[in-house]
């Protein structure tokens, strides 16, 4: 775990995290998180210091689902207030790309299972809250 990218604002400190939405079929890549915040999520992660959100959401899908990622596209970028890490950090400014990869997924340590999940299938999910946000203004819940 490197060494955050943070920022001030007024409503306290933010860390800038990424975010991946990988699509195969109609379904979503979602998993369930063991760390704080739990509940189900895209593979998301910090932005370390000296690394483009780029660099970091790539890294992020290698390290946390073991797939490789072929290419990748913005679709969304805003900060969210009041959503805590386990770095006692409360606000991020989350960038998400949809990616494009390839490889089989496999889980580690970070999440207690991974799956593929239809949006009717995500709607019943227990889902991160920064998820519920990001995935209802993509429009996929």
């Amino acid at each position: 775990m490197g060494i955050s990218k943070i920022a001030y604002s007024p409503n306290g400190l933010v860390h800038f995290s990424v975010g991946a939405i990988i699509q195969k079929e109609g379904k979503y890549l979602l998993l369930d998180r063991a760390n704080v915040p739990e509940g189900f999520a895209g593979v998301a992660g910090h932005v370390e210091v000296g690394e483009s959100a780029e660099q970091a959401i790539i890294r992020e899908v290698k390290e946390e689902v073991g797939l490789d990622v072929r290419g990748c596209k913005p679709v969304f970028e805003e900060t969210l207030y009041g959503s805590w890490c386990k770095r006692g950090i409360q606000n991020h400014h989350w960038q998400v790309f949809e990616c494009e990869v390839k490889g089989q997924e496999k889980k580690n340590k970070e999440s207690k299972s991974i799956g593929w999940y239809s949006p009717s299938e995500i709607n019943k999910l227990n889902l991160e809250p920064s998820w519920v946000i990001i995935l209802k203004k993509l429009e996929i819940i």
